[in-house]
């Protein structure tokens, strides 16, 4: 088995040992306490050997753990380990270096949601482990998410996400692209969802038969009303099983055959078009299949790829596309 697999159990572990004053653990005692410790967490007898234990130790001695100091009394044969000083413990100690680094990167990831009130603190943590550890020893950065910072909406996240979890009806004062005059919906809010670095909101309004979306950088405003709830049975780990991007017309799912140009073969293997593609090749010919209802955001995918790639069936999605592509050329 791999020997950091229960490493944090074996630490605390080791720890309760060596601040233990009615005991003394010799290394033979310590393999034993932390193969049942390990057995009572899994139920699983997966033993470790003294050697891995003296490697702990050192881990645990070092700077890279918590430079613990260890009173080692030998006996005939055996050691006896204890801490100098019986008051100290792992849990008492601050980070070290290391844990502080994992942190530090930990927040650099969750720093992609900046901007969000509920999570404000980042920035101030981020800010206070590197005075503390120094850890702003090279300031490059190793890690970028395609994200939008100047996307608007991001705001209303927190807000939206309560009213979520809290089932609570919002009003939400909304303005489309292709009005001037802004409207308000009631909406009972279900599910958030981003798609192209684009964040939209599910939900059902009286003002719409089915499901809606709203595009958060479309919201000017949120308030929480009083009006009741109405729940959902609506499963979203699989409501967008059959579409591309956010958009569900009401139609049925359709075969998509694709003709692929070969130089676009492995992009397309690595980064499917869908959860549902096949690849074919057969007489000279690259194919994707892909099972889906057509929509909006499944045609501006496919133009994505220029020239590498033409749509041969159904005949009324290829003459969909063969609409927009004439349209494009006619700007030119």
């Amino acid at each position: 088995m791999a020997t950091n697999k229960h490493a944090q159990i074996r630490y605390n572990t080791l720890d309760k040992c060596f601040r233990n004053p009615g005991k003394r653990f010799a290394i033979e005692d310590l393999v034993d306490a932390c193969n049942d410790a390990i057995y009572e967490f899994t139920g699983k007898q997966e033993g470790i050997k003294k050697r891995q234990l003296y490697d702990d130790i050192r881990f645990m001695e070092s700077e890279q753990g918590w430079s613990i100091e260890l009173e080692k009394t030998k006996e005939g044969r055996k050691v006896y380990y204890r801490y100098e000083d019986p008051n100290f413990s792992i849990s008492n100690k601050p980070l070290n270096e290391t844990e502080a680094f994992q942190l530090k990167e930990a927040l650099l990831t969750l720093s992609r949601f900046k901007g969000m009130p509920q999570y404000d603190w980042i920035d101030e943590l981020g800010t206070r482990l590197d005075a503390e550890f120094k850890l702003n020893k090279n300031s490059d950065k190793v890690m970028s998410f395609e994200e939008n910072e100047y996307l608007e909406g991001k705001s209303f996240i927190s807000q939206l996400y309560n009213a979520i979890i809290y089932k609570k009806v919002v009003a939400i004062e909304y303005k489309t692209f292709k009005n001037e005059n802004s409207v308000t919906y009631e909406l009972s809010p279900y599910h958030l969802k981003q798609f192209n670095k684009r964040w939209f909101l599910f939900g059902k309004s009286p003002n719409f038969e089915t499901l809606t979306n709203l595009a958060l950088d479309r919201i000017i405003s949120i308030k929480e009303t009083n009006k009741t709830y109405e729940n959902s049975d609506i499963d979203f780990n699989e409501y967008f099983d059959d579409i591309v991007g956010v958009s569900i017309p009401e139609a049925k799912v359709e075969t998509i055959k694709i003709k692929i140009a070969e130089t676009l073969v492995p992009y397309i293997k690595t980064k499917p078009l869908h959860p549902s593609q096949a690849y074919k090749f057969e007489d000279n010919i690259h194919r994707v299949i892909i099972k889906v209802i057509p929509n909006y955001e499944l045609e501006s995918l496919l133009l994505s790829y220029g020239e590498s790639l033409q749509v041969l069936e159904p005949a009324s999605f290829v003459e969909k596309m063969k609409s927009r592509i004439e349209k494009m050329k006619n700007n030119y």
